[in-house]
């Protein structure tokens, strides 16, 4: 059995990325790049307005009040493109192309308009309300490095590079299988008296979503070896990952690890000095990783936010420690002495302090509904009394 820490290494040794594909900037959300993206043209594209007002030369308006001749328009899209001569000026609109040999743009506001005519009354100020040419950025600029999480903001940059698709890593593929005869699809099992309704895997799918992963399919086992078997044997030629549940400990029907062996199983590590979670495991069939976690729901969500979510994050393109970022907290309750495990706590954040749930049984699935994070105790720490800081993660 090895220690938090020494799982957590491991993971990271493995969850590498899995290779790139393009995609459109429409299936570019929550994709990770691989490449950066650099500018292929500027931004803005030229001087432009931005006010509606008037363009105007500073030579014009020497002398105020001035009248100047509105000598045409000039929209964003559909510049006015000759040169603005002296005694004239352009009515313009946010974000038109700025006439060769205008200075500045007067807001519409402060400018009277008479037919052909605007007149100016007031002295301009400082503010010129022209978006300079590549003062955004220029071409070759260098928008968004790879490794960066694609996200509205992020898209935004894509796009105004003049880029319609992306060079990103490949989600991983993920497939589950949830085992034990005692479970049942949920809305089913009040119809069986010795039934409890698959939770896991649910919860489970939508985590491996969060953090980057493609679920192709939940599968729910009986605890039939040949039945499991020939699951995990098309399981691991179909997905990059697949999650086993239950069947991690040491029952004549736990085949967790037994459904594997055939297919030449891998182990990485087989248990982890933790609570809960202990049976957690993780370990490779040719290229495909499995990870094993345990039946309790608590316990499955707990590990595979401690463990799944940075070996997702990985194999996306992301860093492991995003996943896995520990934050200092004060405590509003007291805490009890640690065991020989380390041991993580479910609690919830009021205000800045962090207060525990009495309740902390590996299958409660109510008290974990209402935790925010998870609160860390080392092995053997001593007790922490109200007050004290501790480290917590997000979940």
């Amino acid at each position: 059995m090895i220690s938090f820490d020494e799982a957590v290494g491991l993971v990271h040794g493995v969850a590498v990325p899995l290779g790139t594909e393009m995609v459109s900037l429409e299936g570019a959300s929550g994709r990770v790049l691989a490449v950066p993206v650099a500018a292929r043209i500027e931004s803005p594209r030229t001087n432009v307005s931005a006010m509606d007002g008037y363009a105007v030369r500073d030579s014009d308006l020497l002398n105020l009040p001035a009248r100047l001749r509105v000598a045409g328009e000039s929209f964003a899209g559909e510049a006015w493109d000759e040169e603005l001569r002296a005694g004239d000026c352009v009515r313009i609109f946010t974000g038109a192309a700025v006439p060769l040999g205008a200075d500045r743009v007067i807001m519409q506001e402060n400018v009277t308009r008479d037919g052909d005519t605007a007149l100016f009354r007031g002295e301009p100020g400082k503010a010129r309300h022209v978006r300079r040419k590549g003062s955004d950025f220029e071409v070759g600029d260098t928008l968004l490095p790879a490794g960066r999480l694609l996200g509205p903001r992020a898209i935004i940059a894509a796009a105004a590079s003049d880029l319609a698709s992306v060079e990103v890593y490949r989600r991983p593929s993920v497939r589950i299988l949830s085992t034990g005869d005692e479970l049942a699809e949920p809305g089913t099992a009040a119809a069986r008296p010795d039934a409890i309704p698959e939770s896991v895997s649910f919860g489970i799918a939508a985590l491996a979503v969060e953090w980057g992963a493609d679920v192709l399919e939940r599968s729910r086992l009986r605890d039939d070896l040949g039945e499991m078997q020939k699951a995990a044997a098309q399981a691991v030629t179909t997905s990059d990952l697949v999650i086993v549940t239950g069947g991690a400990s040491v029952g004549e029907k736990d085949f967790a690890k037994t459904m594997f062996e055939p297919l030449g199983l891998e182990l990485i590590f087989s248990k982890v000095s933790i609570k809960p979670g202990k049976p957690v495991w993780l370990g490779r069939v040719g290229n495909a990783l499995i990870m094993g976690l345990p039946g309790n729901p608590t316990s499955a969500f707990v590990t595979a936010r401690l463990l799944l979510a940075p070996l997702i994050a990985g194999l996306s393109g992301r860093r492991t420690d995003e996943a896995l970022r520990w934050q200092s907290a004060r405590l509003s309750t007291p805490l009890r002495e640690c065991g020989p495990r380390e041991t993580f706590h479910r609690g919830r954040r009021i205000g800045k302090d962090v207060e525990l749930f009495d309740f902390q049984d590996s299958s409660a699935q109510k008290v974990l509904a209402a935790s925010d994070l998870l609160v860390r105790q080392r092995a053997n720490a001593q007790a922490a009394h109200a007050g004290s800081d501790v480290e917590v993660l997000s979940i």
